[in-house]
C-alpha cells in the first residue's frame, strides 16, 4: 500500500458565470478571468501499486478526475454564496470541501480517497480526513526571528561540539523560524474566527519568541537546549487548551527549508 498525492491549481471568478478552461495547469486551471479566487486542492489517493505500471494511478488521471468532478463542486458552491451575498465561513467552505471529496470518492477504482487539503492562501489550509467526516483541520503558518546558541553546560566543550556541530558556536546563530499551527474542531460545531486563532498564537507564542535571544530571553531554555524538538514542545506547551472548543493537533516548525519538526503533544506520536 502506499499513499499518493496530487495537487490540483484551479481558478475561480465569482462574478462570472464560468471560468476560461485554460492551458496552464501549473500556475491554474481553470485559469479564471480577472480577479479571482485561486485554491488549490490536494488529493491523497491509498492503494496498492500495479506492478506492471509501478503506478497507484496516473497522475493525469487524477488532474482529469479532480477538474471534471471536484472543481465544479468549488465553482457551483462559490457563486450561490455569492449570488446570496453571503459570508462562507471554514465551516461552510469545510462542507464544500466535504462534498467535492463524495464527487471523487468511487472515480479511482484501485485507489480510496484517503485524504483531500484546501489550500486557502500560501499560508492557510483546511484538510479532512476520510475516517472523520465530521471533523475538519485548521491550519496557518507563522514566522518569527530569533537567535539560539545549542549547548548543554553539563557537557564538555568537546562533547557540546561533537553533538551540536557549528550550531555550538559561542556566540550563537539565528534563524527565521516558521511555525505551522493546526486546530482539530468539528465541522458543525461553534465557528472558528481566524482573527482570534492568530491573536492567541500571537499573544501566548509569538510574543515570546520573536526577536529573542532564546537562551537568555526565555526562561524555559535557560535549562533546556533550544532545538527545534524542544521549540516544537515549548510552542505545544504555551498553544495546548487555548482554542476552546477547537483543540490543538499539531505544531510544526522550521528552522531551515530543510529542518523541521512536529510535535503531536505527550501522547501524540508512539514509538
Amino acid at each position: 500500500m502506499v499513499r499518493l498525492g496530487r495537487r490540483v491549481r484551479f481558478s475561480i471568478n465569482p462574478f462570472l458565470d464560468h471560468d476560461s478552461p485554460g492551458a496552464n495547469a501549473y500556475a491554474s486551471k481553470p485559469a479564471g478571468e480577472g480577479l479571482t479566487i485561486y485554491l488549490e486542492l490536494a488529493v491523497e489517493l491509498v492503494g496498492p501499486v500495479d506492478p506492471p505500471t509501478g503506478l497507484l494511478v496516473n497522475v493525469t488521471e487524477i488532474d482529469r478526475v479532480v477538474r471534471q468532478f471536484a472543481v465544479p463542486v468549488f465553482a457551483e458552491r462559490i457563486r450561490e454564496h455569492r449570488h446570496r451575498g453571503e459570508h462562507v465561513p471554514l465551516s461552510a467552505v469545510a462542507q464544500i470541501l466535504w462534498s467535492a471529496r463524495e464527487h471523487l470518492a468511487d472515480k479511482f477504482p484501485a485507489a480510496r480517497v484517503d485524504r483531500i487539503v484546501l489550500k486557502l492562501n500560501p499560508f492557510r489550509k483546511l484538510a479532512m480526513d476520510t475516517k472523520e467526516p465530521g471533523i475538519m483541520y485548521f491550519s496557518e503558518k507563522f514566522e518569527f526571528a530569533a537567535t539560539h546558541k545549542l549547548w548543554n553546560d553539563a557537557l564538555s566543550e568537546r562533547q557540546n561540539v561533537e553533538a551540536f556541530g557549528k550550531c555550538a558556536n559561542p556566540t550563537g546563530h539565528g534563524h527565521n523560524y516558521i511555525v505551522e499551527v493546526t486546530v482539530r474542531t468539528p465541522v458543525d460545531g461553534p465557528a472558528l474566527k481566524t482573527g482570534q486563532f492568530e491573536h492567541l498564537v500571537d499573544s501566548h507564542l509569538m510574543q515570546l519568541v520573536d526577536h529573542k535571544n532564546l537562551n537568555l530571553d526565555v526562561p524555559a531554555f535557560r535549562d533546556d537546549v533550544p532545538t527545534v524538538e524542544n521549540l516544537a514542545r515549548f510552542a505545544w506547551e504555551h498553544l495546548v487548551g487555548r482554542f476552546d472548543p477547537a483543540q490543538l493537533h499539531a505544531i510544526t516548525i522550521w528552522e531551515s527549508d530543510r529542518t523541521y519538526c512536529t510535535y503531536l503533544g505527550p501522547k501524540g506520536i508512539q514509538p
